[in-house]
């Protein structure tokens, strides 16, 4: 049977089915699966791959290991847990991972865990000034235990300055690119089950203090990035590994997954900032500057309460399973 017609009801495919609900950069949903029996295989679909912004695929393979972790806790939940192997094709570098999905007995909390999967979202707008306090963000950044990566609260006030810095150097130097700006736009309102919505992006529906971001036109100029991005009151934490190669970028993508559901338990929203390590010359200065050259920073993450509840926001689009099933 061709797997793309499997029934929705195999636990296999539903393990897919809740993976796809992973937050992608742009939402472009860069992966692919191929289900036999009770055996799910990731593979990374370099056809979405975003080239001007992301040459070498490292927003890609964080987006497949947020994927990757998000099957692993639907697995669990459903009570099949599962045994992964990463890259068990040495031969096939885009081939991620395989899970084999095993009987296993559903955990206590298995209903909360599934709905947390649903309730996860991105959340773009401005955050309340409530601010996060330093033991919450202690206790989230010790929630991460994927292997490889690390979890850094960023509190100290001269860190949080120069971390400011270069994410507003990234952004100014993103704005003034015209081909970033027009693969950016590319995403927005694409339809089709992907892409961003513009109802999502706070700048282009006049949301009250929205910062000038990512989806923002080129034409903005420099200057509208001095909004800024960070207010006092946002959380802020560095994801960051030893190595920088697409393993980590990958087990990045797990550990992000595993922070941000761990952040939509507790009520907090999650915006990834990438840009500062997307640009190389900010991604330098943060491993230097704020790393001390300790470890390589790949991606950053704000967190914050918002005022309304998470009901309101539009849902990004999802492709249909069918089309990220390979025969």
């Amino acid at each position: 049977m061709d797997p793309r017609t499997a029934p929705s009801g195999s636990p296999a495919r539903r393990v897919v089915e809740l993976a796809c609900g992973a937050p992608s950069v742009h939402n472009t949903q860069p992966w692919l699966w191929r289900v036999d029996g009770n055996r799910v295989d990731l593979y990374a679909d370099r056809s979405r791959q975003l080239l001007v912004a992301d040459p070498a695929g490292r927003n890609l393979l964080v987006s497949c290991g947020a994927a990757l972790h998000q099957a692993r806790v639907a697995a669990q939940a459903l009570g099949t847990p599962a045994d992964v192997v990463l890259v068990p094709d040495p031969g096939d570098p885009d081939h991620l991972a395989r899970l084999e999905l095993r009987r296993g007995p559903r955990p206590a909390d298995a209903v909360e865990r599934l709905a947390t999967l649903a309730r996860r979202v991105t959340d773009r707008r401005r955050f309340t000034s409530w601010p996060v306090a330093e033991e919450r963000l202690a206790l989230l950044a010790a929630s991460v235990t994927t292997p490889g990566v690390r979890a850094l609260p960023l509190v100290d006030t001269t860190t949080r300055f120069r971390v400011e810095l270069l994410v507003e150097r990234a952004r100014d130097h993103q704005l003034g690119d015209a081909r970033l700006a027009a693969e950016q736009r590319s995403w927005v309102d694409r339809g089709r089950g992907e892409g961003v919505p513009s109802a999502s992006i706070p700048e282009a529906t006049g949301h009250a203090g929205a910062p000038v971001g990512r989806f923002t036109s080129g034409a903005a100029g420099p200057a509208a990035a001095r909004t800024g991005l960070l207010e006092g009151s946002d959380g802020l934490l560095a994801l960051c590994t030893d190595t920088d190669e697409p393993h980590a970028w990958l087990a990045t993508g797990e550990a992000l997954s595993q922070l941000w559901l761990a952040a939509t338990v507790d009520g907090l929203s999650v915006v990834p900032l990438s840009q500062v390590v997307e640009v190389p010359s900010t991604r330098g200065a943060m491993r230097t500057e704020v790393l001390g050259g300790l470890a390589h920073p790949q991606v950053l993450v704000r967190l914050g309460w918002q005022e309304l509840g998470r009901s309101q926001l539009p849902r990004t689009p999802r492709r249909p399973v069918g089309d990220v099933l390979l025969p």
